[in-house]
């Protein structure tokens, strides 16, 4: 009788174990400021709905993309562009929509599946000085490339990337038929892009759309009038296997995404980047504020 009751406690405590397994949500996040909210934020989100979170931030894009393509991370944020581009090797123009779409598409055959995008935005930019702005008239890509093809002496700084890349400032300028003498443009690091273009070093320097130094430094992000930057558009990304096992995560991953867009994320990234709060308080705190917490 002893030997059956330990038998059937041991049992007992296997099964609890493969509960608690079953429950656990592996989340991912990239190693940039707006990746590690998002993850603490959902990390947080669905401790508070009763799953047993396994937070894995900080990692590299294509490590992180590879990992839940391997089962090893169940949930993350992740843009449209970046898989279309960088994943999927699609290049041609598409719209927002039909970004979405296909990628959802291209990645579902992947077992991945693409949930609600949310309405913020994180695709490259041009930006310049709210002060500069209001000196030249000039607010769009458009009229960015008419004032220096009419010889509007203007300095750009960007990082080393973006000036490479084959879908980067070259094929820009083509787009918008406009040409910057080399001796005009800067490049250095994407951090200092933002202090070189407040501190007036620049005229025009590449940002990120939701990066919170945007508003804090009084910037006027120039409109793509073309629609030439393809859309990056922030959407929870889970791995079917683990849809099938919590179809409920669905409308809970919608609803925290129906909550963001670019205003909001760049005040997000401002609490950490600018005002120096940790990313765990600000992460509980907009989900305190939103009453999912």
């Amino acid at each position: 009788m002893k030997r059956l009751m330990t038998t059937l406690a041991g049992l007992a405590m296997a099964g609890s174990l493969a509960t608690a397994q079953a429950q656990e949500i592996v989340v991912g996040g990239k190693n940039f400021t707006e990746q590690q909210i998002l993850a603490s934020m959902t990390t947080q989100y669905l401790e508070g709905l009763g799953y047993d979170v396994d937070s894995r931030a900080g990692m590299g894009s294509a490590v992180l993309r590879q990992a839940q393509e391997n089962g090893q991370i169940d949930l993350y944020w992740e843009y449209t562009g970046t898989s279309l581009i960088n994943y999927n090797d699609v290049t041609e123009s598409l719209s927002p929509e039909e970004t979405y779409q296909r990628v959802k598409e291209l990645d579902g055959e992947k077992g991945l599946v693409w949930l609600e995008p949310s309405a913020a935005n994180n695709t490259y930019a041009l930006a310049m000085r709210q002060e500069s702005v209001a000196e030249t008239g000039i607010e769009t890509l458009g009229q960015l490339a008419q004032a220096v093809n009419d010889g509007e002496e203007l300095s750009f700084a960007m990082n080393a990337e973006f000036y490479a890349r084959e879908d980067g400032w070259r094929p820009l300028q083509e787009a918008y038929d406009f040409r910057v003498n080399r001796g005009d443009i800067k490049r250095m690091d994407s951090g200092l892009v933002y202090q070189a273009l407040r501190d007036g070093e620049v005229d025009v320097g590449l940002v990120f759309a939701t990066d919170g130094r945007i508003p804090a430094f009084d910037f006027h992000v120039l409109e793509d009038d073309q629609g030439f930057f393809p859309a990056y558009a922030l959407t929870p990304v889970v791995r079917q296997e683990t849809l099938e096992a919590h179809p409920e995560l669905e409308e809970q991953m919608n609803a925290l995404s129906a909550l963001l867009d670019d205003d909001t994320m760049a005040e997000l990234n401002a609490s950490v980047d600018v005002d120096r709060e940790t990313i765990e308080d600000v992460a509980q705190a907009f989900l305190e504020d939103n009453d999912l917490l």
